[in-house]
């Protein structure tokens, strides 16, 4: 059973185009990898040719998972997201009550997030500890580190 997952309008657009250069020089970067393998003779004793087609697997399983996720792909339109908890697309200002430092995060769909950007999947131990919480909580998350107390200084889109 595919789960639905949510995307802003330009982490959606990003899928779609690793997707089209994956189907299209992606797939040909890779056929002319094996025909250049198979020029080389004798293909049951051909490791570059083995590990050539090896790569075009598991070039076409990332495709498959590409494609799978976009199919359970449903745009979230700002305008509908409720600040007054934490969902999926909001900003979230938080203070690490351990070391007295802010943060900003923008909650998003796992294959969204990039932590230099300042985007924490949906997923992640904070993110899911996030989720629901209002403005002025103070949440306890178990990370593999150990335990973080968090205060929701703020919450926007």
């Amino acid at each position: 059973m595919s789960k639905v997952k949510y995307f802003t309008e330009s982490g959606l657009k990003k899928l779609n185009d690793e997707l089209h250069y994956l189907k299209t020089k992606g797939r040909t970067e890779i056929a002319n990898q094996i025909a250049e393998a198979r020029d080389k003779g004798d293909l049951s004793e051909n490791a570059e040719y083995d590990a050539a087609k090896d790569a075009q697997g598991l070039h076409e399983l990332k495709i498959s998972k590409l494609e799978e996720s976009i199919s359970n792909a449903r745009v979230i339109d700002e305008s509908e997201i409720n600040t007054d908890k934490v969902s999926i697309l909001s900003k979230v200002k938080i203070l690490n009550l351990s070391f007295n430092k802010e943060f900003q995060y923008t909650i998003v769909s796992e294959e969204e997030s990039d932590l230099q950007s300042g985007k924490i999947s949906v997923q992640s131990p904070i993110g899911k500890g996030l989720l629901g919480k209002e403005k002025g909580q103070t949440v306890s998350i178990d990370v593999p580190s150990g335990e973080l107390k968090l205060k929701i200084i703020d919450i926007s889109i």
